[in-house]
């Protein structure tokens, strides 16, 4: 299997699968001399790893990071860093059902028919425990971007759950925090809980709307055309497990607006150009603006269901399938931190390839 790998300058290789004894990422590109130690990992994947609540799958995994190389005296080399986590909650028993069906809405069919051999247990390889690793490889992007970019802040939180979204006007990133939901709206998150509960006890579940945003962004990140910063984001959001559209600034709404009211419009302040919106979402023509960096993307309901659903086996025979396990009844929960992860890596890239390519030259504005 190819295609393991992303990034340009700052290049990620995930590896391991959902019942393997680890799982984990290599990670090259990063500069020497940065601090960097597993305490400087952990918090993120704590805010990831499975089993925190009712609302996500009661696997129990530490998630415990461990830094196996490219650091000497706690600072990065310059080599490559290979991140481990070791899987300890396996249930492989859960899938013996399934060795030879196919479970519908998952890539069991599509593995099959490309590689005529499948890891059954959890889905191995696809299986959204791989994004353990991402988040690991997010840590390290964080450091190194608190290193050269003070200030610089991604915040992820969910704006809709089902049909349910979030109230703007009772925006509050105080309350991202303190829901198992990530939603800044404290009354939608009473509301999602109910919701939800529902729909788990009736053996259901639904999809959900993660908000991504980058604060401190420098302008100058990215390139016209074929090296754009919001193509690459959108590409490593999509790569996440479940997600099925992507958009930036105001996406998709955009194309009901009218020139007037879509064109950003620019005023001279005090400390250079000041946008008086950011209907394109921090980005122009590939490029950052200096403006938040604003990405959603949609994550589709988790198709582990206990509800009977119709499908076929390896043998062609139609069948009613029940998917047993340990599953989350609203993927999109846990695709927060590895949505801002995603973020994190993609920003760093960028900022990686502009001082190789300009050095950091600016036009001067003013």
């Amino acid at each position: 299997m190819s295609f393991n790998t992303f990034g340009h300058l700052f290049r990620v290789t995930t590896w391991g699968e959902s019942h393997g004894p680890a799982l984990g990422a290599t990670v090259d590109g990063v500069p020497p001399g940065v601090a960097l130690t597993e305490a400087d990992i952990q918090p993120w994947l704590d805010r990831r790893k499975p089993g925190q609540n009712k609302f996500t799958t009661q696997r129990k995994e530490p998630d415990e990071v461990r830094i196996l190389s490219g650091l000497f005296e706690g600072r990065t080399t310059g080599t490559p860093i290979q991140l481990m986590i070791e899987n300890t909650d396996q249930r492989s028993k859960d899938y013996g059902d399934i060795a030879q069906a196919f479970r519908p809405g998952h890539a069991d069919i599509t593995y099959h028919q490309k590689y005529g051999v499948r890891d059954y247990r959890g889905g191995g390889r696809s299986s959204a425990r791989e994004t353990a690793a991402r988040v690991a490889a997010g840590g390290v992007a964080r450091q190194v971007l608190a290193a050269l970019v003070p200030g610089l802040r991604v915040t992820g939180y969910m704006v809709q759950m089902g049909t349910h979204g979030i109230d703007r006007a009772r925006f509050d990133a105080a309350q991202i925090e303190e829901n198992p939901f990530w939603c800044p709206d404290p009354v939608a998150a009473v509301e999602w809980a109910a919701y939800l509960d529902d729909l788990r006890l009736s053996h259901n579940s639904v999809g959900a709307v993660i908000e991504v945003v980058a604060e401190g962004v420098p302008a100058g990140l990215g390139a016209p055309l074929y090296g754009k910063l919001d193509s690459d984001l959108a590409a490593a959001m999509m790569s996440i497990n479940a997600v099925k559209g992507v958009e930036i600034g105001d996406g998709m709404a955009a194309a009901a607006l009218t020139g007037v009211d879509n064109a950003d419009e620019i005023r001279m302040g005090p400390n250079g150009p000041e946008f008086l919106s950011n209907h394109a979402g921090g980005i122009l023509g590939g490029i950052s603006s200096g403006q938040p960096v604003v990405c959603r993307f949609a994550v589709k309901p988790t198709s582990s269901i206990l509800t009977p659903r119709r499908t076929i086996n390896a043998r062609g025979e139609e069948i009613d399938l029940i998917t047993k396990g340990r599953h989350d009844p609203c993927v999109g929960i846990r695709a927060v931190p590895v949505g801002e992860a995603m973020m994190a890596c993609v920003i760093l890239d960028h900022l990686l390839l502009d001082r190789g390519q300009t050095g950091g030259q600016r036009g001067i504005i003013g």
